[in-house]
């Protein structure tokens, strides 16, 4: 059932008890055409691509735990496409012009809020680096602009532009289409999408063993909840890409990182924008509750712990308090981690494996969730096509081999 206005009315007399389940939960096939690991933002994105441009339908999503239960459930929601490296600048972009217009095409409210992304400027090297992320963005038409202090703090009003700090803001590089969506809304949006489309969603349903033919093909997955046969599987899953991608002998050049955030109670509207300190490894945004969001950079050892180190949050919020006096005396209502899988160059590596028929989407690092929607078109057209899109193309794993890396964390200091 599509929501409109008129279903609303018509749902409004029978006290909203006619709503359908947002996604079927059939049992497994015994075959699908391709099986998609992981249920996040990613995975369910690609599975609906895959229905809805290349004409597939047996399709399946297999996810260990519940939709949304990993990383997108756990981010801060943060959407840009600001980024320094053509290959970055098309994949990213790409995902933002998505953005736009998600909500009609997945008929479900992701809540995308273009209120702008401000990277903040603390020394010349960020000066020097940001004035260039402005100006190679602009020049592949992506919108960028550098600011000064004051025009910073016009932006966000509670920002402290004062001299006398530690990491005082010399300036800003503002994205006025970046922004901030509705994590929760964006995977069940994908979920329902999808499912509605003949995609069979399977929660519950970790994979324990990747099948392989005599000539070393994927001929299926072993699972919590059976074997299922496929010629086709795209491995989407974040922090545990190593751990699945291991069971069919394919070594990553990925490390596991703990990330955290946390938010505050909820206030009035103070924070108008995103504004992020890759110096300091910290930003902040207010949620549509009003809570502030909050997060830092990777914790500095691997682990698959959600929990990660105290300390890591108590720096982050030190900065925070001195960026933003204004929010000192708030409490912080929780706080939390997520498994972040990390490439040496700090891009993804989106494409084909040594492996026939199977297919990987990892290396996200820190910034998976804004590529969301990019992120699923492309993959979905490499797993039904078998040859990478356009966009994706460089992202091969291929890259760490020949050393044409795309360098993301040189050209940042971080990646978020």
């Amino acid at each position: 059932m599509r929501f409109s206005l008129l279903n609303l009315i018509r749902q409004s007399f029978s006290h909203n008890q006619g709503w359908p389940e947002q996604w079927r939960s059939p049992e497994p096939k015994p075959r699908y055409d391709a099986i998609i690991v992981g249920g996040g933002g990613h995975g369910l994105a690609t599975a609906y691509y895959m229905a809805a441009e290349h004409g597939m339908r047996n399709i399946a999503v297999v996810e260990k735990g519940w939709i949304g239960g990993g990383n997108t459930g756990r981010n801060t929601t943060i959407i840009r496409s600001n980024y320094l490296w053509e290959e970055s600048e098309g994949l990213y972009n790409h995902a933002l012009t998505l953005w736009q217009d998600l909500s009609h095409t997945l008929n479900y409210n992701v809540m995308y809020s273009p209120r702008g992304c401000m990277m903040l400027a603390h020394n010349i090297h960020d000066v020097q680096v940001f004035k260039r992320h402005v100006h190679a963005n602009r020049l592949a038409g992506i919108d960028n602009e550098w600011l000064t202090p004051q025009q910073a703090q016009d932006v966000c009003p509670i920002l402290n532009i004062s001299k006398d700090i530690r990491y005082p803001i010399v300036g800003a590089a503002l994205q006025r289409r970046g922004g901030t969506a509705r994590h929760d809304a964006v995977a069940w949006g994908y979920a329902r999408a999808a499912s509605a489309l003949g995609v069979d969603i399977l929660q519950n349903c970790e994979v324990t063993a990747i099948r392989r033919d005599q000539a070393g093909a994927v001929s299926g997955i072993e699972t919590t909840r059976g074997a299922i046969a496929t010629e086709r599987l795209g491995v989407v899953a974040a922090g545990n890409t190593s751990h699945v991608m291991s069971m069919a002998d394919v070594r990553l050049p990925l490390e596991s990182y703990p990330l955290q955030a946390l938010v505050s109670e909820p206030v009035k509207p103070v924070m108008p924008c995103v504004v992020m300190s890759n110096t300091i490894h910290a930003y902040m945004s207010q949620s549509d509750k009003g809570e502030l969001v909050i997060g830092a950079g990777t914790d500095a050892y691997t682990s698959y712990s959600q929990t990660g180190g105290l300390h890591i949050a108590t720096h982050t919020l030190d900065a925070i308090c001195e960026l933003f006096p204004n929010v000192r005396r708030l409490r912080m209502l929780r706080n939390w981690g997520g498994i972040v899988d990390v490439t040496p160059d700090r891009s993804p590596i989106i494409g084909l494996t040594p492996v026939p028929g199977l297919f990987v989407n990892c290396g996200w690092g820190t910034g998976g969730f804004k590529a969301t929607p990019g992120s699923g078109n492309v993959f979905a057209h490499t797993v039904a096509r078998g040859v990478p899109h356009a966009i994706n193309a460089p992202f091969t794993l291929d890259r760490f081999r020949t050393g044409r890396l795309i360098d993301e964390a040189a050209a940042a200091a971080v990646a978020h």
